[in-house]
C-alpha cells in the first residue's frame, strides 16, 4: 500500500472512532458555518455546504442537526470563525501540519503553542513544512455493489491518482485542482462518499522507534483534543507493527 494511502486508511478507521465522540458533530458543525458564511446556505449553489453536508451523513449526523447548525450560520449576528494553521516539529524530527477553525485566534495559537512547548516541540512560521507536504483531496467510499475492475477504471479516466479498496472501502486520490470535479463525477455516478476532504499527505516520512512514535501519537492527540483544532497532519513513518497498535 502506498505511504498516502496507508494514512488515510488510518485517518479513517480513526475517523470511525471520532464519530462516537461528539467533537466530530462540533467540528463539521463548524465547517458548515464557514461554508454557509461563505456562499450562503443553500447546499445546491454551495459546493462547500454541500461536501460539508455529506460528511455530516458520513458519520451519521441526525439531519435535525444539520438543518439547526445551517439555521444558525445563517443567523447575522453568530460568531465569525476564521480558519488558521500552524506548523512545527515534534520530537524526533517529526513535522506536524494543524488546522484550526476559531472564533478567537488568541486563544487557539495560545493552546498550539503550549502543547508544543510542554512537549518539547517547536512551532514554526507558515509556510515552513510546505516542502514536505502535498495537499490531495481524499475520498473514501463504501464498495457496496460496486465491481472494483470498473469503478477504479472509470475513477481514474475521471482524474483520480489513486484508487485502493481495503476492508470493503475504496479511497480515491486526487490532485488538488481535481477535487471538485471529482465530488461533480460522484454525483453524477449517484455515489454519496462516507467523507470527501482535503488532505495534507506527507512526500517522506520520518521513521522512529516504537517507543518513540507512540509518543509522536500521544501529542497529535492532544492536539486534536483542543477545541479549535480540526484537523493534524504528520510525516511520522505509520510501520505496520504502529498500525496494529493504533487499531486495538
Amino acid at each position: 500500500m502506498s505511504g498516502h494511502n496507508k494514512w488515510s486508511t488510518i485517518k479513517r478507521k480513526k475517523g470511525a472512532i471520532d464519530a462516537k465522540r461528539s467533537k466530530a458533530f462540533s467540528r463539521i458543525i463548524k465547517e458548515m458555518t464557514v461554508a454557509v458564511k461563505e456562499g450562503g446556505p443553500d447546499p445546491d449553489s454551495n459546493p462547500r455546504l454541500r461536501l460539508a453536508i455529506a460528511n455530516a451523513k458520513g458519520v451519521n449526523m441526525p439531519k435535525e442537526n444539520i438543518t439547526r447548525a445551517i439555521s444558525k450560520a445563517s443567523d447575522k449576528d453568530s460568531a465569525a470563525l476564521m480558519e488558521v494553521t500552524y506548523e512545527g516539529y515534534a520530537p524526533g524530527g517529526v513535522a506536524l501540519f494543524i488546522e484550526a477553525t476559531t472564533d478567537n485566534i488568541q486563544r487557539t495559537v495560545s493552546n498550539v503553542r503550549s502543547i508544543f512547548n510542554k512537549y518539547n516541540g517547536s512551532l514554526g512560521t507558515n509556510g515552513s513544512l510546505s516542502f514536505i507536504f502535498d495537499r490531495k483531496g481524499i475520498f473514501t467510499l463504501p464498495q457496496g455493489n460496486l465491481v472494483e475492475d470498473d469503478f477504479v477504471m472509470e475513477i481514474i479516466d475521471a482524474g483520480a491518482e489513486d484508487v485502493v479498496l481495503e476492508d470493503g472501502f475504496f479511497t480515491i486520490t486526487t490532485a488538488l485542482e481535481n477535487f471538485g470535479s471529482m465530488m461533480k463525477k460522484l454525483e453524477q455516478m449517484k455515489i454519496e462518499p462516507e467523507s470527501a476532504e482535503l488532505q495534507r499527505i506527507p512526500k517522506t516520512t520520518t521513521k522512529l522507534d516504537k517507543e518513540a512514535s507512540q509518543k509522536i501519537l500521544k501529542i497529535i492527540d492532544f492536539f486534536e483534543e483542543d477545541d479549535d483544532v480540526t484537523n493534524v497532519f504528520h510525516n511520522l513513518e505509520l510501520t505496520d507493527e504502529l498500525m496494529d497498535e493504533m487499531n486495538k
